[in-house]
């Protein structure tokens, strides 16, 4: 599906520090819709600039400084754990007005790790796509990657009306590369984020191990016979181990939360498989089956026999 183009670009020099799966697509999604006149991107590894370079996702510099340099919305694009060591690096060389967000999964510790930038002639706005893909690098990029997905951005409190604009033009930039835009608090996108996200990935992290464990038992009848709910989780876990390192260790609270919640309702379903309880396990599949139904219906995922989608979000 393409992208409708913009009437007028949203900014004109777009920076994005970072060039793996999002930044990437968020380079080839921008130059398609048009949403800005040009793509600056610089990634700290010589050897991801050389593939940005022959991809032509856009103006690789090979300096931070000459990426983000007169750069009218910066977009860093780095594993959480070192989102503030990027933006402390861009701040002594953004102009004044820039705007700075960035796309990572945890958004109060990135909201406060941003501030450290301490100038008050730019504007902070933390930002997360929920869209992405178990694969990762330059390569991965797509630029429909963002069409129809949300976007969550995450301000600070401020009746300011200059940094107001700033988050309305970081809104219009998202909504032009195909995403839909909520704001909300970061405190409660990172509640929300833990048992949607980072919840499911931790338990398929851990079910996955767990399996490779078995493997030994079983003689290898766990990979060989893996085409079901098995073979889900592996993509899953398959996920970059940097980036959910730093996510876990940033969103500690939250994840404890929503974990110790799910550790009640799991001894509660061993408890109905010990005594025999298949009212008591009925209702709770026909529940979560009643929760697939409204993902599907809010445009979240197709019904459609799934045996192995390359682009599925998670």
């Amino acid at each position: 599906m393409t992208l409708d183009k913009v009437d007028t670009p949203v900014v004109e020099t777009l920076a994005i520090v970072g060039v793996g799966l999002i930044g990437s697509s968020l380079a080839l999604a921008a130059k398609e819709a048009e949403a800005v006149k040009t793509v600056r991107l610089f990634d700290a590894s010589g050897d991801v600039r050389k593939r940005a370079t022959e991809l032509e996702l856009g103006d690789v510099s090979d300096t931070l400084e000459g990426a983000v340099a007169g750069a009218d919305l910066v977009m860093i694009c780095t594993p959480v754990g070192v989102i503030g060591q990027a933006a402390g690096a861009c701040g002594p060389h953004l102009k004044s007005g820039a705007v700075v967000s960035d796309v990572g999964s945890v958004k109060a510790s990135a909201l406060k790790d941003m501030l450290g930038i301490s100038r008050e002639d730019v504007f902070i706005v933390p930002g997360h796509p929920i869209a992405g893909t178990e694969q990762s690098g330059p390569d991965a990029g797509f630029s429909t990657l963002f069409d129809g997905r949300w976007c969550i951005l995450t301000p600070a409190s401020s009746k300011d009306e200059a940094y107001e604009q700033a988050v309305e033009t970081l809104s219009r930039f998202w909504k032009a590369i195909g995403s839909t835009v909520e704001v909300m608090t970061p405190e409660r996108h990172d509640l929300v984020l833990a048992i949607t996200s980072h919840l499911p990935h931790l338990i398929a992290f851990n079910i996955v191990a767990t399996a490779a464990d078995m493997e030994q038992v079983t003689e290898g009848e766990v990979v060989k016979y893996s085409a079901g709910g098995f073979r889900d989780f592996t993509r899953i876990a398959a996920s970059d181990p940097t980036m959910w390192r730093d996510v876990f260790l940033n969103n500690k609270d939250a994840v404890l939360e929503t974990l110790g919640r799910f550790t009640e309702d799991l001894a509660a379903l061993q408890r109905a498989i010990r005594w025999a309880d298949g009212d008591a396990l009925f209702d709770l599949f026909t529940r979560a089956r009643g929760i697939r139904q409204s993902i599907i219906e809010a445009g979240q995922d197709t019904a459609a026999p799934d045996f192995g989608r390359s682009t599925d979000e998670d």
